[in-house]
């Protein structure tokens, strides 16, 4: 069954009746209406680049190696 509803405060109110019993549990999908927001690159991450002083660090796959190893 696929019905129309408007979401106002919080709650989808049905824009028509429904033969529901009150407490039926339901799902509700709805299509994306927005474009997905891009996500930031982590070179715009406040923490890229906090180890770029560190000299036993010279790139995190090695790094992440050594304490594996351990």
């Amino acid at each position: 069954m696929v019905i129309l509803a408007k979401y106002e405060h919080g709650v989808f109110k049905p824009l028509e009746e429904l033969l529901l019993e009150e407490g039926t549990v339901v799902e509700v999908y709805f299509p994306q209406t927005k474009a997905a927001k891009k996500r930031k690159s982590i070179r715009e991450s406040g923490i890229f680049g906090i180890w770029q002083d560190r000299i036993d660090i010279k790139d995190g796959l090695d790094y992440v190696n050594k304490l594996r190893n351990r």
